[in-house]
């Protein structure tokens, strides 16, 4: 049955219909929808792990035990897997195991724009990518096939576009390999001696892999009718090359990045006048061409960094028209804010009055790093928060008074507790704020171990941060109302003036919750209003000035009363007939 689908949504297909049973991952834009559309098959155990490495073990353990498993993550996260991800390739796989990665040209919500091809290459492992919705799926299913074909994890690498845009997806039914049975192999335990063999096997088995790659049909050749030029591409540039041109001109396109074939290479080069790489990043296939030999041109047209589009490919070749269906060149800016209510406003309004050296982390509270909060001085990865800033403390003892670390509670327990942890240990005066909203945020509400809920919204297990900072070695754990300023601020100060590690822990779910009922809308008095414009400091997208005075949109406003506290005038106050909206 033909299904229209997002490229998420159809490796999701492609796990049920290849008879994948377990799969394990750490919500990431872009990869977020895959999990989520894969739990929704009964016949697929999924989590939510509390990390990628996590996942990706867990995963392994699951192919370890014999039944098909995946786990997905973005680009970013991988490096967080890349542990375990380099001795699996050494340990290899007797039953499928798929890793699915999803990349970010264009950085739309990452901190980087990293190549994962990169890590296939590095850790010897196979990777497909699909260059739309009917591919996701298919070689998804292909995937599990190499994998125990060749005993190898393997790689499926989407990026952002073919993640979120939709294509006739052809389904088919779910087949369930038998379960393998589990046999005791001790050449498994990488110690040097079984890992010097290892090494060995995963170089026959990179041999055996390129020799398939020069076969299969995932590495297709295209004719065309003019072969002045020859383009050698993947993913969603073939798309933009084939909008182009259609069938004017010969295309290679690479659906296998790692290992790549050789002759095929020399073959298609040679049959064109001028060989033309496109592709987004770095430049992985030209640099295959020109280990060859074969002469190409890649990146001396186009650019090293960003998100390709038709226009940029027709602009880079020099074509004198525009695609007739490119975007407008005027699209209205449209910056990233924090959410009407959001319990993170307060915290990074009292960072920023307490003039605060605030080391920041991953979530929806990178955002107060915008203006007019400003509150945030850096952020690196998941987790850096906290171990950062005790580094930065031990360089600089004079921060001690005025510097915190901001990390959400999904990220804490994806990899902030062993930064606590060598807090404690190596003894820095470290103000730590857990900003608990009770949900992983800015990737679309999931739950983590924190919340009480799994992946599918049934009662789980809850972390009690609280007692869990305490029987980390810290004395002092504060909680506070973040839509509480006058609290807010007493507590950071008191964490600031201690000399030994603390803990606040902002508690305040995230406003956009469906089971969060807001209060009715502040009300302005514009009689009491002076134009002073102090609520605007906080950058709430419900508050405007119009003709000199505040101004609330009730259709945003949640009724959180974190302006009402900083207008020193009465103006700003909730109208009267209770507080339910």
């Amino acid at each position: 049955m033909k299904q229209l689908m997002l490229g998420n949504k159809a490796v999701a297909r492609g796990f049920y219909e290849a008879g994948c049973c377990v799969v394990s991952s750490y919500p990431g834009t872009p990869s977020t929808e895959i999990t989520e559309e894969a739990v929704k098959y009964d016949e697929i155990y999924c989590e939510w792990a509390s990390n990628e490495k996590v996942a990706l073990e867990v995963a392994h353990g699951a192919s370890l035990g014999g039944r098909r498993a995946a786990c997905c993550m973005k680009h970013v996260g991988l490096n967080v897997a890349a542990d375990p991800l380099f001795s699996i390739s050494y340990i290899g796989t007797d039953t499928g195991l798929v890793l699915v990665v999803a990349d970010d040209p264009g950085m739309h919500s990452s901190q980087n724009e990293q190549d994962s091809r990169h890590y296939a290459i590095a850790a010897k492992v196979p990777m497909l990518e699909p260059a739309d919705s009917e591919e996701a799926c298919e070689f998804t299913k292909k995937a599990f096939e190499i994998s125990e074909q060749f005993h190898t994890p393997v790689f499926v690498r989407m990026v952002m576009r073919i993640c979120h845009s939709q294509s006739v997806v052809d389904t088919k039914e779910r087949v369930l390999p038998p379960q393998h049975a589990y046999v005791k192999d001790q050449s498994r335990v990488m110690l040097p001696a079984q890992a010097k063999k290892a090494h060995i096997r995963v170089e026959a088995r990179t041999q055996e892999l390129t020799a398939f790659a020069e076969e299969s049909d995932l590495n297709r050749w295209e004719k065309g009718e003019d072969t002045s030029i020859g383009f050698i591409t993947s993913s969603t540039c073939y798309q933009y090359v084939k909008e182009l041109f259609g069938d004017r001109y010969p295309v290679l396109k690479i659906g296998m990045p790692n290992p790549l074939p050789v002759k095929k290479f020399q073959d298609f080069a040679s049959s064109v006048s001028r060989t033309i790489v496109v592709e987004e990043l770095d430049p992985v296939l030209e640099d295959h061409c020109r280990k060859l030999g074969i002469p190409v041109e890649g990146k001396s047209l186009f650019p090293m960094v960003g998100e390709f589009s038709q226009s940029l490919i027709a602009s880079c070749l020099s074509l004198p028209e525009k695609p007739s269906n490119s975007l407008p060149d005027t699209i209205p800016p449209r910056p990233p804010v924090m959410c009407a209510g959001c319990p993170h406003r307060g915290v990074f309004y009292t960072l920023k009055k307490n003039q605060c050296m605030v080391y920041g982390d991953i979530g929806c509270y990178t955002l107060g790093s915008f203006a007019p909060l400003n509150a945030m001085d850096l952020n690196v990865c998941m987790g850096a928060s906290l171990s950062g800033m005790h580094g930065f403390l031990k360089a600089r003892p004079d921060y001690a008074h005025k510097t915190v670390g901001v990390i959400g509670d999904s990220t804490f327990v994806h990899s902030g507790m062993t930064g606590l942890a060598d807090i404690v240990y190596n003894d820095s005066p470290a103000t730590v704020i857990i900003l608990d909203n009770s949900i992983t945020g800015m990737t679309g509400h999931q739950q983590n171990p924190t919340t009480g809920y799994n992946i599918k919204g049934e009662a789980a297990a809850k972390i009690d941060l609280e007692a869990l900072c305490h029987a980390m070695g810290i004395n002092h754990v504060a909680v506070v109302d973040p839509y509480d300023l006058s609290a807010t601020d007493a507590a950071v100060k008191a964490g600031l003036k201690m000399d030994e590690p603390n803990v606040i822990i902002s508690r305040r779910p995230c406003a956009l919750l469906k089971n969060v009922v807001h209060r009715k809308p502040i009300f302005v008095n514009e009689d009491k209003c002076m134009g002073c414009k102090a609520c605007m400091q906080i950058g709430c997208p419900a508050i405007a000035v119009r003709d000199g005075k505040a101004h609330i949109d009730p259709t945003l406003c949640v009724g959180c009363d974190v302006c009402t506290q900083m207008c020193h005038f009465s103006a700003l106050t909730r109208p009267e007939g209770g507080d339910e909206a």
